[in-house]
C-alpha cells in the first residue's frame, strides 16, 4: 500500500509567524498561521485541525459508501461533515473532538440500515483509525543548520 506524503515550512514566531504546506501529489497545498488555528483569523490560511477534519470526512464518505456498495445497496449520494475541535489542556493544546456529520441518499436503504452501515465505517476507516490514540508514530528529528 502507498505512503502519502506531505511537507510543512513555518517560519518565524509562534503567534506572528506564518506558515505554508503542501502534499506530494500537488493538489494539497495552501497557508495557517496561529490566528488560523487558535482564532477567527481566515484570510486564505487554513490549519492541520481543518485538514484533518477534510481528511476525516473524505475518509468516512468513502468507507460507508464502499460498505454500502459492497452490502448490494451502493449509494447515489453520502455527504459527510467533520468538525474538529482544539482546545487548551494545560500548558498545551489538544485535538478534543471529532464530529461527525453524515447524510445519504440510499435506494432501499432503511434509516436503522444506514446507521449501522455508518457506524461500520466510522469503526473502519482509517483516519477514524490513525486518531486512535494507540496508533504508532514515529519520530526522525534532525536539527540543521
Amino acid at each position: 500500500m502507498p505512503t502519502r506524503n506531505a511537507t510543512a515550512v513555518w517560519e518565524g514566531g509562534l503567534q506572528n509567524g506564518k506558515g505554508t504546506f503542501s502534499g506530494q501529489m500537488g493538489a494539497l497545498g495552501g497557508k495557517y498561521s496561529f490566528p488560523s488555528r487558535f482564532g477567527d483569523g481566515a484570510g486564505g490560511h487554513t490549519s492541520p485541525e481543518e485538514l484533518i477534519a477534510a481528511a476525516h470526512a473524505s475518509c468516512i464518505a468513502m468507507a460507508l459508501s464502499g460498505g454500502l456498495e459492497k452490502a448490494g445497496t451502493p449509494p447515489a449520494r453520502v455527504e459527510a461533515k467533520a468538525a474538529c475541535t482544539i482546545e487548551k489542556v494545560g500548558d498545551g493544546f489538544r485535538v478534543t473532538h471529532m464530529a461527525l456529520t453524515i447524510r445519504g441518499t440510499v435506494p432501499g436503504v432503511s434509516a436503522d440500515q444506514f446507521g449501522k452501515a455508518a457506524e461500520a465505517a466510522k469503526a473502519g476507516c482509517p483516519i477514524s483509525n490513525a486518531l486512535n490514540p494507540s496508533i504508532q508514530v514515529t519520530l526522525d528529528a534532525k536539527l540543521e543548520g
